[in-house]
């Protein structure tokens, strides 16, 4: 026997998937920059720690700092 019932999505419904799609997005998305901001800022512990950069560059770890802590922030 044939299975005749369709399930109808509806507006809310299609609304709903998409916006659960935009926000799974978003977090593949944050948690890709996460990793860039993380190795960025490994990298700028070891370079530190072995003299290569100078203390006026202080401002660029504090950036990636601020823009680790706003990742991790669930803004949605």
């Amino acid at each position: 026997m044939k299975n005749t019932n369709k399930r109808s999505c509806s507006s809310g419904d299609l609304l709903l998937q998409y916006e659960i799609g935009i926000i799974e997005s978003i977090n593949e998305s944050k948690e890709q920059y996460r990793k860039v901001v993380k190795a960025a800022i490994a990298k700028w512990v070891k370079d530190f720690q072995s003299g290569h950069i100078e203390i006026k560059t202080v401002d660029d770890l504090k950036k990636l700092i601020e823009l680790d802590i706003e990742l991790q922030k669930d803004d949605y």
